[in-house]
């Protein structure tokens, strides 16, 4: 690929952002250099107005030592990370902020808060993560779903899986997103639990049971993203070779899929977990300034999908 285009799916969603007002963000305890400096950054470019919950003390002082400027922005003080996370969610519940950033807390931490049951942020759906990929090697934009949330995910989970991330996609104006439900090979098997699950959400996308997206699987990797390997097998199949979405078996196979891609292929990978009330952008200390913006996009533009809800 030539090296001009690496990179160009992300800067298309963060020009399409500028169309939008800036996403009020509660970022939780950003209290180290890469969570505050990205908050910032985003800010500064106009993706998000970031509300900064933490230590108020601990976060001047971090932002004083690295010559950061904080006129202008909102800091609401917390004795820690624990309480940053449990007022974010109830700045949401308020409806005072439209997505939550994950600071330099631990992702359990932060979560918790959100799944609680009386108080927390949880819908209908099940909470899922997505990896919203910049593959080089790749002609379009592949998300990954779930490398972060959904440990060993039921049929039920997959399904609520499929279906957010199908909604992510049209946020990201893939109208009818192609979804491969990954498995070790292509073929139906009880020895292989997850080519099961991947027949069940076919049939149950063909019944109405999942929309908005075309569903194939199982399918190994290779076929649902090379159209060569695909023609091998004599797959005949619109997701084959061309797939949007990848719905891997578990979080352990999505996780080590993800990370391959972004050590072994340069790849990049904005992340955000659907499923809230809110969308949620985790990142990471490993991520560059440019994933940590698209990540930002990534959730302003499904957040406005969301306030105009297309029925999926």
């Amino acid at each position: 690929m030539d090296p001009a285009r690496k990179h160009q799916k992300y800067e298309a969603w963060i020009a399409a952002c500028r169309a939008l007002s800036p996403m009020r963000t509660a970022v939780v305890h950003p209290c180290d250099e890469s969570s505050l400096v990205g908050a910032l950054n985003a800010a500064a470019t106009g993706l998000i107005r970031a509300l900064l919950i933490g230590p108020e003390a601990r976060i001047r002082t971090l932002a004083a030592s690295l010559h950061l400027d904080l006129a202008g922005v909102q800091i609401v003080d917390t004795a820690h990370s624990h309480a940053a996370a449990e007022k974010a969610v109830q700045m949401v519940r308020a409806g005072q902020v439209d997505a939550l950033m994950k600071g330099s807390l631990h992702t359990d931490e932060l979560m918790a808060e959100v799944v609680r049951k009386d108080t927390g942020l949880r819908t209908a759906r099940r909470i899922s993560h997505v990896f919203v990929m910049d593959v080089p090697t790749y002609a379009k934009p592949l998300l990954i779903t779930d490398a972060a949330v959904n440990i060993f995910p039921t049929l039920e989970d997959k399904a609520d899986i499929v279906q957010n991330a199908i909604g992510l996609a049209q946020a990201l104006g893939i109208a009818q997103p192609k979804v491969a439900i990954l498995s070790a090979v292509e073929t139906i098997t009880s020895k292989i639990p997850s080519t099961i699950d991947a027949a069940a959400l076919c049939k149950m996308a063909e019944r109405g049971q999942i929309t908005g997206g075309v569903l194939d699987g199982p399918l190994a990797l290779d076929n649902a993203i090379s159209r060569d390997a695909a023609a091998v097998k004599h797959l005949a199949s619109p997701v084959a070779g061309d797939a949007d979405i990848l719905v891997v078996p578990d979080m352990e196979a999505g996780n080590l899929l993800a990370k391959e891609l972004s050590f072994l292929a340069n790849a990049d990978a904005a992340g955000i977990v659907l499923g809230a009330r809110v969308p949620i952008i985790l990142t990471s200390r490993a991520d560059n300034l440019r994933t940590r913006m698209a990540s930002c996009a990534v959730a302003a533009l499904y957040a406005a999908a969301m306030r105009s809800p297309v029925k999926t």
